[in-house]
């Protein structure tokens, strides 16, 4: 009877459509997507999503909640205010006050993934830029990183979470320095996609790095005509890539789909 009210009263708040349902269905799966591949951090990482045709929400994993668990249904949709309008529980407090503000004050932001993925985060926190421009893989990136090197600590006010929306200007990803990286992106395809290939980019350099040699940047003329080739094709290789994560999911854990 509770799970029917429930259902009830999100119809009538406009909060179960089929695209609401396929949203939480992507969002879902990239989570266990992330945590098969090791990228997520315990219970403590967070990936969210503006609400379909309601520019003034955002679903997100709640808190309490490991990546490998997390089914469609568990998702919550919450105001900017910190009101939970759909679902049991309730983000992180740092997911939310970082979440609420990048979907806030950046419109273009329609997926925000945040991960301490290890290779990645690996380069936050090192000295100079992260990413080195050598391999085909970090070409993908190339004029869309920026770097926030001003860590303070846990976001657990708005403030916070509006300075590291503000860092991003008008770049897709920032590794945080010290704690991790954030990718936003217009869909949650092209944010999976792009937080794939980032920490594939970024074992690659690592590992490179680990022989001792030194890195062979690609020629920059070079470097900008791929990254241009790559760019032109993302939207629907990313389409591709998460029907793909969708369909390796479904078959071995298909409870990730259940919406109720």
């Amino acid at each position: 009877m509770a799970h029917e009210l429930d259902v009830q009263r999100a119809t009538r708040a406009g909060l179960d459509t089929p695209e609401i349902r396929e949203a939480r269905r992507d969002l879902a799966a990239c989570l266990r997507m992330a945590a098969r591949l090791g990228l997520q951090e315990g219970i403590c990482n967070h990936f969210s999503a503006v609400v379909p045709a309601h520019p003034d929400l955002f679903v997100v994993n709640p808190y309490g909640l490991a990546f490998e668990e997390v089914r469609a249904a568990d998702l919550v949709i919450c105001d900017f205010e910190g009101n939970v309008l759909e679902g049991e529980g309730a983000p992180e407090a740092t997911a939310f006050h970082i979440h609420a503000q990048l979907h806030r004050l950046l419109p273009r932001a329609a997926a925000a993934f945040h991960t301490h993925m290890p290779w990645a985060t690996a380069l936050a926190m090192t000295e100079g830029e992260p990413l080195v421009y050598a391999g085909q893989t970090a070409l993908k990136f190339r004029g869309r990183v920026v770097y926030d090197r001003d860590y303070n600590g846990l976001a657990l006010d708005a403030e916070e979470g509006a300075r590291i929306a503000a860092t991003l200007g008008d770049a897709d990803v920032v590794f945080m320095r010290n704690h991790g990286v954030m990718v936003i992106a217009p869909t949650i395809a092209e944010a999976w996609d792009d937080l794939y290939y980032l920490e594939r980019a970024a074992e690659a350099q690592i590992k490179a790095l680990s022989t001792g040699r030194p890195l062979v940047p690609v020629p920059p003329q070079l470097a900008e005509k791929t990254a241009r080739q790559i760019r032109a094709g993302d939207a629907e290789s990313a389409r591709l890539h998460l029907a793909s994560v969708r369909r390796i999911i479904g078959r071995e854990t298909p409870d990730y789909a259940d919406l109720g």
